[in-house]
């Protein structure tokens, strides 16, 4: 997109109204609004990127999807928290938004970039990044954050959803019969509370080897958790290891 059509699209008000219902939010400044869509490919005479609001913006995500995890699932522990925030805040998440919502028709490229028929996820990605930033500089962190939780409302009952139903117990046995050719096992170590309110706390054990533990309600759940927090300690990624 050249420099002629790119001073075209910002005097377009209708396209940035547009981009602006998308994102819920009316910005004061709107030249910040511009900057967040403008890739750096497009900048042949000097006007600023979006590359610096990218940099803020991932900061932003990130800060305000764990503070989201943090308060609304108590009952998680680090490991379960960190994997869902990392699928939320993925470079593939953020892009797949990105699109789907429809950012991508306001993105102002260069010349080069403009004649790709598909330009890459990542370039979406860091959009999503810098539009967050820009809500933020424009209008403060609690605007940031209800921005955030909307767009991104889709991508975290996904990911709440994935977690609920992943058998960690069965990723953990396919991973360790491919790297060692055993079958991991389960001790208890632990039981705590009255006869109708019982926890129990796990280790999971590889090649005689305790890993990590994991509490639940029932041993099932326990080994469950145990399992999970192994997998983790192992750095397995549970959507790879099937």
């Amino acid at each position: 997109m050249g420099d002629a059509k790119k001073a075209a699209m910002i005097e377009d008000g209708n396209k940035l109204e547009k981009c602006q219902e998308i994102l819920g939010y009316r910005f004061r400044d709107e030249s910040i609004l511009v900057q967040a869509l403008t890739h750096a490919s497009s900048n042949s005479n000097g006007a600023p990127d979006n590359e610096r609001l990218e940099f803020l913006g991932d900061a932003i995500v990130g800060v305000v999807v764990c503070e989201h995890l943090f308060r609304n699932y108590p009952e998680h522990r680090e490991g379960q928290l960190t994997r869902m925030k990392s699928a939320i805040v993925s470079r593939s998440a953020l892009g797949r938004v990105a699109r789907t919502l429809g950012l991508t028709r306001f993105i102002i490229v260069g010349p080069g970039m403009a004649k790709r028929r598909h330009l890459p996820n990542s370039l979406y990605a860091n959009v999503f990044e810098a539009l967050v930033a820009a809500v933020f500089l424009d209008g403060g962190i609690e605007e940031a954050q209800r921005v955030v939780l909307s767009l991104l409302d889709g991508e975290i009952k996904a990911a709440e959803g994935e977690k609920r139903y992943k058998n960690y117990k069965s990723e953990l046995q396919h991973y360790a019969q491919r790297q060692w050719q055993v079958t991991p096992t389960y001790r208890v170590v632990r039981e705590e509370g009255p006869d109708h309110l019982k926890f129990f706390e796990v280790v999971a054990v590889i090649n005689d080897i305790e890993y990590a533990s994991g509490w639940g309600r029932s041993k099932k759940e326990a080994e469950q958790r145990a399992a999970e927090e192994t997998l983790t300690a192992l750095s397995v990624d549970i959507n790879q290891s099937a």
